[in-house]
């Protein structure tokens, strides 16, 4: 794939949401990132169902931590941090190849501290109703990693 993007799930809790955008990893020539601790095992049964039969091919590298991950990736990576409350609409962003699309936990979203050491990476995915609290994870995955590619070239 020419756009090797990155998906890093920051403390997933929900093994379906995983399970699916494994499945979209696959689909989409992407790497997927799990940061630990994570509400499941990776061997749980709800993970397997949603990712089907296509985890065994999935690109996908565990880290114990934020910051196992952050030494583990190159330093100069693009890094583009998804949350409800940040003010920028992630279309805004110019996407780079190589680039870690850095989502946090369902339940949670990425911490405070971290969208505020990167507030000039952090990108929200617009919602025009406010009873609804925040997108569904996968989708939330899927619609950022296909805008990347997108502008990336298909």
């Amino acid at each position: 794939m020419p756009h090797n993007l990155n998906v890093v799930l920051v403390e997933p809790q929900i093994p379906p949401n995983t399970g699916s955008i494994g499945r979209l990893c696959l689909a989409t020539g992407t790497t997927l990132h799990l940061v630990e601790p994570m509400g499941f095992k990776i061997d749980h049964s709800k993970l397997r169902r949603a990712g089907l039969d296509y985890w065994q091919y999935l690109q996908v590298r565990q880290h114990q931590n934020l910051e196992a991950f952050w030494k583990a990736i190159p330093p100069d990576a693009p890094r583009i941090f998804f949350s409800k409350k940040a003010s920028a609409p992630f279309y805004e962003h110019k996407f780079l190849p190589e680039s870690y699309l850095i989502f946090g936990s369902e339940t949670e979203g990425l911490s405070e501290a971290l969208l505020e050491k990167n507030s000039g990476n952090a990108y929200c995915i617009p919602q025009y109703d406010e009873r609804v609290r925040s997108l569904n994870l996968a989708n939330a995955v899927s619609v950022a990693v296909y805008e990347a590619i997108r502008q990336l070239g298909y």
